[in-house]
Parts: C-alpha cells; structure tokens; sequence
C-alpha cells in the first residue's frame, strides 16, 4: 500500500491487488486494456496504482461475471449500476450520502460485534427515519453487497452471515405482516439459483404498495409447476426474477408459460435489463431490478398502461 500520491489516500500495487482479489495480474492487466473495465493510475516508472474504488470494481466485475455475465458486457452492466445509483442519490428525499455512510458506520460496528440488539435498534431507526426503498437500497444493501463481497480475512465470511440472517428474518416479517390484509396479491418466484433469498426477499417489499401485496415463493420453486400455483392461488399477477445472465432459451420459456396462465406475468431482477428487448411486443413485462421503477411498472401493466 502507498499514501501520499495526489487524488488518493491509499494505492495499492497490481500484486497487492490480486492478493485482495484473487485475479491474477495478467487478467486485471486484460479488464483494463481489452475492456476498459478499470483504470488505474501510473507511477512515473510506469507502474500500475490501484485505489480503493478500483478494488472495489474488480469485485463488481467478478460479481457479474458468477452471474454469467460476459466480460465484453460488464461495462455496460457498471455503466448502469453506476447511472442508477447517481439517481438514487438525487431522489432519496434529502438524504445526504454523508448520512448513508454514517449509518452504515453504525450497523458495521454493530455486525463487527455480532450485537443483535443493537443492530435491531438501528433498523428501527432507519425505518423510521426514511422511506423503505431509501433503507435498503442506499443503506442496507449497498453495506450487505459490501461485506458480501470482501470476505478475504477471519470473521469477514462470519460478519455477512450475521447480518444477512438478520436481515432476511426482518424483511420476512414486513412481508408476513402485508399478507393479512385484503390487498390483490402478487406471486414473485425466483429462476432457481440466479439469486439470493434477501435479494428476492427486497424485491417483494420495493413492489409491494398500498393496493398491492406480494407473496414470495420458496427458494428453488420449480419452474413448471408455477402454472399448478397460480391455478390455485389465483394471484393478480406473476412475477419472475432472476439477478444471472440470461439463457438462450429463457424467453421462450417465458413466453409458453404465459400461455399456460390466466394472469399476467413479469420479469425482474438484473436480467430483466439484459433480456427486455428479446421480449419487446410479447405479453411479458419487465419491470427492471430498481424500487421505484419495479413498483410503478408493476401498477402500470396491471392497469393495462404499460406497454410491453
């Protein structure tokens, strides 16, 4: 690690880098000159400098790439990840991103001593202070993803458990206490193993409103018997979501499926994005991986406004 350069508190050289990481130089040398992915600074003597955001992306690349994404096409995924959260930034209702970081400051400290209590309190806290897309999307889960992806040293593996765990029994209980009311009733079902349940589990509360609730399938629902569910259920609309890379064959898988069901159905998650223009003029919507863009889209195809 080095300090005192100009524009950064902390560089690190490519070999410490791939020992943060695990890629090999070779290959971060390819992400930059190939793809473009990162751009580290140079030395005089031409040597490579990595920041702390650098490693950071190198963690954002190898996230999509386990979700099947191909590196040609990682940049455009960044891009968007990129362009999405600058416009969290600008609608989250006066919440200073100082204010994000000093929360998050909080729950780390509360997960580095694995103290429930405390961590319960500043949940409460949260949701109390800001609507429920800004608690999770600008604070909850950009600090989940952050410890999800750095679990190099002792207890950073042990850390991301104990605050996943909390948070997907959190989450589940928002959701249990929407399911008593009356409310139309959305089925949401994730691709089996193209996401996490926390993941699925957020989804559910960006989506749900005040004239809609979302119930949430179990992990590993088979995809062919989502037809039997929903003839005997009868929601108001089915919603797929899957955080991986497309396959070949799931628009069509998509599209015989709705043809077996007597409601609407939807795509969402990252792979939404990735496959919205292979299902353009079909009858399945895609409502996208954001809150407040899954939630109106959702409300719009039910209508009947949103134009597939």
């Amino acid at each position: 690690m080095l300090s005192g350069v100009p524009g950064s508190e902390e560089l690190f050289p490519i070999r410490e880098v791939s020992k943060l990481t695990g890629i090999n130089p070779v290959t971060l040398r390819a992400w930059e000159r190939r793809y473009g992915l990162i751009q580290p600074v140079r030395t005089e003597s031409g040597h490579r400098l990595y920041s702390r955001e650098d490693i950071d992306t190198v963690h954002r690349i190898l996230d999509w790439i386990e979700r099947g994404v191909a590196v040609s096409k990682v940049g455009k995924m960044l891009a968007r990840d990129d362009a999405q959260a600058a416009l969290l930034r600008n609608v989250s209702e006066g919440n200073a991103q100082h204010e994000s970081t000093d929360w998050q400051r909080q729950l780390q400290q509360a997960i580095g001593a694995f103290d429930d209590r405390q961590l319960d309190r500043l949940y409460g806290q949260i949701f109390a202070t800001y609507p429920a897309s800004v608690a999770l999307q600008d604070i909850l889960m950009p600090l989940w993803l952050q410890l999800l992806r750095h679990q190099g040293h002792f207890g950073q593996a042990s850390e991301w458990l104990f605050f996943d765990s909390f948070l997907r029994n959190r989450i589940s209980q928002r959701l249990q206490l929407a399911q008593v009311s009356h409310k139309p009733r959305i089925l949401l079902s994730a691709i089996a193993g193209e996401c996490r349940e926390l993941e699925l589990l957020v989804a559910a509360v960006l989506m749900s409103g005040d004239e809609l609730a979302v119930r949430v399938l179990s992990m590993g629902q088979p995809f062919n018997e989502l037809t039997l569910i929903c003839e005997k259920s009868r929601p108001q609309a089915l919603v797929v979501f899957s955080n991986h890379s497309p396959t070949a064959e799931l628009p069509r898988r998509l599209t015989r499926l709705a043809l077996t069901l007597d409601c609407p159905i939807l795509l969402a998650g990252d792979v939404s994005d990735m496959v919205g223009s292979q299902l353009a003029g079909t009858s399945i919507g895609c409502l996208g991986n954001e809150g407040h863009l899954m939630q109106r889209r959702l409300q719009q195809f039910i209508q009947g406004t949103l134009d597939t």
